[in-house]
């Protein structure tokens, strides 16, 4: 009888998400393929889900494009958490970057959130990431 009135102490301890816990339905997607503009700048996209996170956190989306030993990382902005679906878009800068061009790459995405003490971060969680292969297409 103790044994089982632990067991399920253990049980409520574990599956007991804390207030102010991040909920698991987030999902963030990229797409196949990403540009690179003539003035040097890359752009992904896809599209995400997220609910309303914790009432002293946001969401933001990160992106990133690996090709070769380069790594080009960059926001994407505050997300937008209803619980709907929505398209992203993430754009950065080649200019610190230059060995990035067009054909096969790498493409990550992440919904971050941040957790808050006053104005300044305490934490970040990612709750949702994609990662794949994409083409890279120059845009004239």
């Amino acid at each position: 009888m103790a044994l089982a009135g632990l067991a399920a102490l253990a049980a409520t301890a574990v599956f007991t998400a804390p207030a102010g816990a991040t909920s698991f339905d987030q999902g963030i997607t990229v797409r196949s393929y990403g540009h690179i503009s003539e003035d040097g700048a890359v752009t992904v996209s896809g599209t995400y889900h997220c609910n309303t996170p914790s009432p002293r956190g946001k969401v933001q989306i990160a992106a990133a494009v690996v090709q070769g030993g380069t790594r080009l990382a960059f926001g994407g902005g505050e997300a937008e958490c209803d619980g709907r679906e929505h398209a992203w878009e993430a754009t950065g800068s080649l200019r610190y970057t230059p060995d990035v061009h067009p054909g096969p790459a790498v493409a990550e995405a992440r919904l971050n959130e941040i957790h808050f003490s006053g104005l300044m971060p305490r934490s970040i969680d990612t709750v949702a990431e994609d990662r794949r292969d994409i083409r890279l297409i120059a845009q004239s």
